[in-house]
């Protein structure tokens, strides 16, 4: 079964450390969204303003048009991956490089048109492999589940590669998404706006270990 990842989407210093708290209560991996504005229509807290505890496992997904001007405050968060999309306009591999020499594992995340065959290279070297599915800078958007069809054309490129899924998940999908050969589910709002956001953790993880899948 993947494991449930709570996310969090802030640009709110206050709203961050708030939910890194929370999360750190019923999750030992956090994902933290970060945009400059550059490749997403919004902008979040920036990454000078952030810290992270030592004692969870940070997935760091940079929505940047050139993650590489953040490289020198990435490197100092030191997150355990650090996700950045196929389609920025940046030396990708170099990238890579860099965080892998500094102990970081490597992310490329992919838009829903953008065809696992045409990023092969960049897939062939990343850790993990993220499939964007919902709406780019926010949380809430709504899930496009053909995305789904990517997973085997990811593993063919690399077999052994941590795939992740990000957008739309609730406990209508998670089931679905859970059968679908995908390693990581990141959760965002379904999460975040919950009365309980502990109880709806469970209740996704609960939801996801189920037999069958319901269409």
């Amino acid at each position: 079964m993947p494991t449930i990842i709570p996310t969090i989407t802030t640009d709110s210093a206050e709203v961050f450390q708030h939910n890194i708290t929370e999360f750190q209560k019923f999750s030992k991996r956090i994902q933290v969204d970060a945009s400059d504005g550059s490749f997403a229509p919004t902008t979040m807290l920036p990454l000078d303003q952030m810290t992270f505890p030592e004692d969870t496992t940070i997935d760091l997904h940079i929505m940047s048009a050139r993650p590489s001007d953040h490289l020198a405050k990435i490197l100092e968060l030191k997150p355990s991956l650090c996700i950045i999309h196929a389609e920025a306009s940046d030396d990708i591999l170099n990238f890579f490089n860099q965080l892998k020499t500094a102990g970081i594992k490597t992310g490329i995340a992919l838009l829903k048109t953008t065809f696992p065959g045409k990023v092969q290279q960049a897939i062939a070297e990343a850790d993990h492999a993220m499939i964007f599915a919902g709406a780019l800078g926010q949380q809430g958007g709504n899930i496009d589940m053909m995305q789904i069809e990517k997973v085997p054309l990811i593993r063919a490129i690399k077999s052994d590669i941590e795939v992740g899924w990000d957008g739309g998940i609730n406990l209508s999908n998670v089931r679905a998404l859970a059968h679908a050969d995908i390693d990581v589910l990141n959760v965002g709002s379904a999460i975040t706006g919950a009365s309980d956001p502990a109880a709806m953790y469970q209740s996704l993880i609960t939801e996801s270990e189920k037999k069958g899948v319901l269409i």
